[in-house]
């Protein structure tokens, strides 16, 4: 699988994503996460689902569904999107009655999971909204959050068995939602955040994320001068005389966990990039908006 997809790194082992193939099924999984036998953890790509056209073929979002199949039946659409759910599930190893999603909208709210949550999104219609994470320590809850270019940032505490999965595009990152999940592990669950491993999920690389001049300097504010070279590069100069940047999106979300008391060595950073491989996995800038969505989840067993 490695000569299929592009990679940032070349020179570099693939050790930060394991490549699976189950049925049909194509799905990653984080090694940093691999090592732990109380948790099931997973990222899936594009490939093994049954929807068709722009979201083809393992679209994991109704909405995207609806949206990209103008003139389908929404019951139609619903069924596709839910043997897509019950295909991956069956391949990575939950069940889809276990899963709950929220409604993201690139907030740094991030939501503590019940007993009662379970089921929430999928088995019963989606409660949460303006919800960008969650957690729990609860056993047998599939927490999944969506993507097609922005950051899924998986967090484990081994020592006291919690998790989070946190959807964190360019707003959530500024905002720092991968910074508050590791606080609101320590206060909910008593982590110690040089104890929380996390999983960076693939996502738009910096070559390929481009942003205006306001965007650009949103992150300048955010960190410190000294990562403004790393974070922040110089793009192209549009026809209309506009200066374009490319942000580093992976890295400002590996250094919000730094900042936040991870060890460097607990961080698993991917190298390659949504955009890059639209052909195995969904990108919103590749696709110009028409697309699916690839999902995170993870699970404590």
């Amino acid at each position: 699988m490695e000569q299929n997809y592009i990679r940032k790194k070349l020179r570099r082992k693939v050790d930060h994503l394991t490549y699976h193939c189950e049925n049909g099924v194509e799905w990653f999984s984080f090694p940093i996460l691999d090592q732990f036998d109380f948790l099931v953890n997973g990222y899936s790509t594009r490939i093994g689902g049954v929807s068709e056209g722009d979201v083809g073929t393992m679209n994991l979002s109704l909405a995207r569904e609806i949206a990209m199949n103008m003139g389908i039946p929404e019951d139609e659409s619903r069924a596709k999107v839910r043997e897509n759910h019950e295909r991956l599930a069956a391949a990575v190893g939950y069940t889809t009655d276990a899963l709950i999603f929220s409604n993201q909208t690139h907030t740094d709210n991030i939501r503590i999971m019940q007993d009662i949550d379970r089921g929430n999104g999928f088995v019963r219609p989606n409660e949460y909204h303006d919800t960008d994470g969650m957690m729990t320590d609860i056993t047998g809850q599939a927490l999944m959050t969506f993507h097609a270019d922005c950051v899924a940032l998986l967090l484990v505490d081994p020592v006291h068995k919690a998790i989070a999965n946190v959807h964190s595009g360019w707003r959530g990152t500024i905002k720092g939602i991968g910074a508050k999940a590791v606080r609101m592990m320590h206060e909910v669950y008593g982590s110690n955040p040089s104890k929380i491993v996390a999983a960076i999920g693939p996502s738009i690389c910096q070559d390929c994320f481009e942003v205006s001049e306001d965007v650009a300097q949103e992150f300048r504010e955010k960190y410190d001068v000294s990562l403004h070279k790393e974070l922040i590069r110089e793009g192209r100069i549009t026809d209309s005389g506009e200066q374009k940047y490319h942000v580093n999106l992976q890295r400002a979300c590996m250094e919000n966990f730094l900042e936040a008391g991870l060890k460097k060595q607990n961080i698993s950073l991917p190298d390659i990039c949504t955009a890059c491989n639209k052909d195995l996995l969904f990108s919103h800038r590749a696709s110009f908006g028409k697309r699916g969505n690839q999902a995170a989840v993870l699970m404590l067993r």
